[in-house]
C-alpha cells in the first residue's frame, strides 16, 4: 500500500511538473489545436483548390479563402540573405505588424533559418483570432540553370531535390540542415506545418533557359508521378516542373498532410502571346500550368505568376491589351492582362504572388497609368498597391501577395548596378536610385531618419554630437555658416543665410568637389574660374529649377549609354575636362532596341532623376514628402543628397566613379572628401555673391574639405511608410474569408 501511495504521487508530481513547467516555458510545451480535415485516407488537410477557389477547412465545413498576402525577404541593412541575420525578435514584431496591415499570408521564397519557424509558432499560438499563414518558396538552383541553360542535368535535378526536402523539413521541423555558405542552417525543430497554406516551388524562369531544355529533351516522355503529372502535350521544361513539385508531394507526404501546390512564374514565360512586345526574349517561350495536373493529392494544384504594371514593355505597347477601362474609364493594360490571364486558366484557382511598385527617386521602367518601377513617394505607392490588389480581387484570382515587406539595400537594379562599384559592398549603403531596395511597406531608413528632417528648422542639428557634423563656411559670403554630417544614404547639408532666401529673386549654388578634375568654369559660374574643378552643381530656385546637374565630362549616364553602347549622341567636345558643361543627372529606363533583336525599332528612353523636390522629410508632418531633398525657411536652408547623385560608388569605402575611362568597366578612385563651394546668383543683374571678384580665380583648393572615416557596420532605423496605412485599409476591406464570385 506504501508503495502504491509513494508511486500515485509520483505520478501526480510528474504531471504537476509538466502543467507548470508548461507555463514556465512557453510555447514550446504549450499543446495547440489547428483545426483541419482528415481524409478517409487518414491525411490532414487545412486548405484545398476548388475550382477557381483556394479553400480553408473552417468550422467543420470548407469556405472560399482569398489569399492577402505579403513577401517577406530575408535580409536587413549591412547584409545579404545568406548571411540569415534577422532574429527571432524581428520575425515577432514583423509578424504582429503584418497581422495589423490585414495580411493573412506570408511569402518566403526559401529556407528561412530556425527562428523564422520558431517565430511563427510561437506568434500564432499567443494570438488570437485566424492564425497568420505560411506560403514556403522552395529556391530553384538559378544561377546553375541559367549558366547550363539544361534543366535536366544530374547536378541541377539533386541539386534541386536536396532543397525541396531540406524545406519540407524545415517546416515540419524534423530537419538538421548543416552550414553551408550562403544558405539557412541549423536545427529545425518547430513545426510549422499546421501554419502552412501551400508550396511555391522554383524561380522566375530564364526563357532561353526555357527553350533549350525544351529543344535538348524533346523527345522526352511526360512526367508521369506519383502524385502529380504532365499532360501529353507538355514541353520537356513543364514536364521537368512536374517531376519536382511531385518531390515536394513526395516529401510532404511522410509527414502525413496535403497542401495545395504551385510553381513560380511571370509574365515573361506566360502562356499568353504578347504581339506589341518589341523584345524577343520577352515573349520567347511559355511554361503553362495548365498543362500539368494533380492526381492522388486532394489538396490541389494552382497557378502562380509575378505580374507587376510596368514590365515588360507590352504593358505599354501592346494594343491587344488596350481593350479594358478601370472605373475611372482609363485604357487599364493591367487590367487587361489579368482578364486574359484567367480566362486561361479555366476552373483553376490562380493567384498574382507578386506585385507593386516601390517608393524611390529612382525609376527603371516607365508603366501604364504612372505605375512606373519608381519615383514615387510612400503616398503613391500605397495608392497603386491598393488599385492592384483590387484589380486582382476584381478579376476573381485566389489572392494577390504584396512585394514586399521590407526594404532590401542589397538589391541591384540594371540601371545603377554598373555604377555600383565594388559591387560586394551594396549592403553597407542605401543608393535611393536602386529603386529595387525600396518596395517595402515596412521602412528601412538610413540612421539619421528622425534624426534629421529636412523641413527648413535647424534645432534638430543643434542635438547632434560634436563628432556627427563638420563646419565647412571658410569665407562664404552670403552665408553665415554652413554645417554637414551623413548618414548610409544621403550627404546633409544646413546652412544659415545672411538674409531669408528669394527664389524669384534669386539662386543658390552648391558645388561639389569629390576628386582632381571637373568644370573650373561654366555658365553657372558667371565670369569666375575655380583652381579646382566642380564634379556636380546643385541648384536651388523655382520647383522647375531645383536639381543637382553633373559636369558632361563626368557624367555616367553618357559614358555607359553613348561612349561605350553607341545609344546616345556624344559630343567630344563635352567629354574633354572643364567642358564648361553640366548636364542633368539622368537614368536609362529603356535601351535602344532594333531588328534583329526585337521585333521593331525601340528608342533609347531616359528620365532625369536629378529633380530636387522641395518639401519636408518629417514624418510627422501632413505635408511629409519621401522624396523631398531641400527646404528654406527664412534664412535657414536644409538640403540632403543621395550618393551617387555626387558621384560616390560606394561612400562606405569612400569610392568615387573615376574620370578614367577605358575598357568596358568602370574605375573608381578613392576620395579624400567633399570641398563644398558655395554662390550666389542674383537674377536680374546676374550679380555672382560668394567666389570673390569678377575675372579671380576662385582657391577651391584651399577649402576645407567634409571627411569621413570608412564603416563596416550601418545604422538604420525601421518604421512602416506611408503606404503601410494604404494597404491596411485596402486589405480590410476585403475579408478574410470573402472571394470574388
Amino acid at each position: 500500500m506504501t508503495q502504491k501511495r509513494k508511486g500515485r504521487w509520483k505520478w501526480f508530481s510528474l504531471t504537476l511538473l509538466i502543467i507548470v513547467g508548461a507555463g514556465y516555458f512557453g510555447w514550446f510545451w504549450q499543446p495547440t489545436y489547428v483545426e483541419s480535415m482528415q481524409t478517409s485516407s487518414g491525411v490532414q488537410m487545412k486548405f484545398r483548390t476548388h475550382g477557381d477557389k483556394i479553400e480553408i477547412y473552417r468550422n467543420q465545413a470548407w469556405q472560399p479563402f482569398f489569399v492577402k498576402g505579403v513577401n517577406l525577404g530575408a535580409s536587413l541593412p549591412g547584409h545579404y540573405p545568406g548571411e540569415l541575420p534577422i532574429s527571432k525578435e524581428d520575425y515577432l514584431r514583423w509578424f504582429a505588424q503584418i497581422d495589423a496591415m490585414g495580411a493573412n499570408v506570408i511569402r518566403v521564397y526559401t529556407i528561412h533559418a530556425p527562428v523564422f519557424y520558431e517565430a511563427l509558432v510561437e506568434y500564432n499560438r499567443h494570438k488570437d483570432g485566424e492564425p497568420l499563414y505560411l506560403m514556403q518558396g522552395i529556391w530553384s538552383p538559378e544561377e546553375k540553370l541559367s549558366e547550363k541553360k539544361d534543366a535536366y542535368l544530374p547536378e541541377i535535378r539533386e541539386e534541386f531535390r536536396q532543397e525541396i526536402a531540406d524545406a519540407v523539413g524545415a517546416v515540419y521541423g524534423k530537419i538538421t540542415i548543416p552550414e553551408k555558405s550562403g544558405k539557412a542552417s541549423g536545427k529545425y525543430r518547430a513545426n510549422a506545418g499546421q501554419y502552412l497554406i501551400g508550396w511555391h516551388t522554383g524561380t522566375e524562369w530564364n526563357p532561353v533557359m526555357v527553350k533549350q531544355t525544351n529543344q535538348l529533351h524533346e523527345a522526352t516522355a511526360p512526367y508521369q508521378g506519383v502524385y502529380f503529372q504532365a499532360k501529353p502535350h507538355a514541353t520537356a521544361f513543364e514536364s521537368w516542373i512536374a517531376e519536382m513539385i511531385d518531390s515536394v508531394a513526395q516529401e510532404e507526404s511522410k509527414y502525413g498532410w496535403e497542401h495545395p501546390m504551385t510553381f513560380t512564374n511571370w509574365v515573361t514565360t506566360d502562356p499568353l502571346e504578347h504581339p506589341g512586345e518589341p523584345i524577343f526574349q520577352e515573349d520567347l517561350v511559355s511554361v503553362d500550368p495548365t498543362h500539368i495536373q494533380a492526381g492522388k493529392w486532394d489538396a490541389g494544384y494552382f497557378a502562380a505568376y509575378h505580374v507587376y504594371p510596368y514590365y515588360p514593355d507590352f504593358f505599354r505597347y501592346d494594343k491587344t491589351l488596350q481593350d479594358v477601362k478601370n472605373s475611372s474609364g482609363q485604357i487599364d493594360t493591367y487590367k487587361s492582362y489579368l482578364q486574359k490571364l484567367k480566362a486561361h486558366h479555366k476552373d483553376m484557382p490562380i493567384m498574382v504572388t507578386e506585385f507593386g511598385v516601390p517608393a524611390s527617386p529612382g525609376i527603371a521602367h516607365i508603366g501604364n497609368l504612372g505605375r512606373d518601377q519608381g519615383g514615387h513617394t510612400e503616398q503613391q505607392q500605397g495608392q497603386i498597391d491598393a488599385e492592384l490588389l483590387h484589380e486582382i480581387y476584381d478579376e476573381g484570382y485566389a489572392g494577390g501577395i504584396l512585394f514586399v515587406w521590407q526594404d532590401e539595400w542589397f538589391k541591384k537594379t540594371w540601371n545603377t548596378m554598373r555604377f555600383e562599384l565594388p559591387e560586394d559592398r551594396r549592403s553597407f549603403w542605401l543608393n535611393v536610385l536602386t529603386n529595387e531596395s525600396l518596395f517595402g511597406v515596412l521602412g528601412m531608413f538610413p540612421s539619421k531618419d528622425g534624426v534629421i528632417a529636412i523641413d527648413g528648422d535647424s534645432s534638430d542639428w543643434d542635438k547632434l554630437k560634436p563628432e556627427e557634423k563638420q563646419r565647412l563656411d571658410a569665407n562664404a559670403p552670403g552665408y553665415k555658416e554652413i554645417w554637414m554630417t551623413h548618414d548610409e544614404g544621403y550627404v546633409y547639408l544646413m546652412a544659415k543665410l545672411d538674409k531669408p532666401f528669394q527664389p524669384d529673386k534669386e539662386q543658390l549654388y552648391l558645388g561639389f568637389d569629390t576628386l582632381p578634375g571637373g568644370n573650373r568654369h561654366a555658365p553657372e559660374l558667371g565670369d569666375h574660374t575655380l583652381d579646382e574643378g566642380l564634379e556636380t552643381v546643385v541648384v536651388l530656385g523655382t520647383d522647375e529649377e531645383s536639381s543637382i546637374r553633373i559636369a558632361s565630362n563626368y557624367d555616367f549616364h553618357t559614358r555607359l549609354y553613348g561612349k561605350r553602347y553607341g545609344m546616345l549622341p556624344v559630343n567630344p567636345q563635352e567629354m574633354q575636362d572643364d567642358s564648361g558643361v553640366f548636364k542633368p543627372w539622368k537614368l536609362a529606363v529603356g535601351l535602344e532596341m532594333e531588328p534583329p533583336d526585337s521585333r521593331e525599332y525601340h528608342p533609347m528612353e531616359e528620365v532625369v532623376v536629378g529633380k530636387l523636390v522641395r518639401g519636408t522629410t518629417n514624418a510627422n508632418d501632413p505635408a511629409y514628402n519621401s522624396l523631398a531633398s531641400w527646404q528654406v525657411k527664412g534664412d535657414t536652408l536644409e538640403l540632403r543628397i543621395p550618393w551617387m547623385l555626387l558621384g560616390f560608388t560606394d561612400p562606405s569605402s569612400l569610392q568615387v566613379m573615376s574620370y578614367k575611362d577605358a575598357g568596358k568597366a568602370f574605375q573608381t578612385e578613392t576620395s579624400k572628401g567633399i570641398r563644398l563651394v558655395p554662390w550666389i546668383v542674383e537674377r536680374r543683374s546676374q550679380t555672382v555673391t560668394g567666389l570673390g571678384a569678377a575675372h579671380s580665380v576662385y582657391p577651391v583648393s584651399k577649402l576645407p574639405r567634409y571627411e569621413w572615416k570608412p564603416w563596416e557596420q550601418v545604422g538604420y532605423n525601421e518604421r512602416p511608410k506611408q503606404s503601410y496605412g494604404i494597404m491596411q485599409k485596402a486589405f480590410q476591406q476585403i475579408k478574410q474569408n470573402e472571394t470574388k464570385q
